[in-house]
């Protein structure tokens, strides 16, 4: 069974960093295609960025870019989205993505 959760959100003030993960579970990551999604306070969900499955190719939203950094590491079969000099603006519940499958988020708050 395909399983996915997300940790290490918090409250950080502004230019703080969080490293979040996503623990990987029925699947292998190698071979994966997989998304960092985030959905701010009422909207919708808002692309962070993608790392393609066998070529690890990422890319990030212009919002993110320089910022955000996306790795995953397979002995532990986890994601990680490793972010940096945070805005007010990137505070969102967080979600590693698999096609349609999504963990239950982590929620990142940033704030003085």
């Amino acid at each position: 069974e395909v399983q996915l959760v997300e940790s290490g959100g918090g409250l950080v003030q502004p230019g703080g960093s969080l490293r979040l993960s996503c623990a990987a579970s029925g699947f292998s990551l190698s071979s994966s295609t997989m998304n960092w999604v985030r959905q701010p306070p009422g909207k919708g969900d808002e692309w962070v960025g993608t790392i393609l499955g066998r070529s690890g190719i990422i890319s990030y939203a212009d919002s993110v870019k320089g910022r955000f950094t996306i790795t995953r590491v397979y002995a532990d079969n986890t994601l990680y989205l490793q972010m940096n000099n945070l805005k007010p603006e990137d505070t969102a519940v967080y979600f590693c993505v698999r096609g349609v499958r999504r963990g239950p988020g982590t929620q990142v708050s940033i704030s003085s």
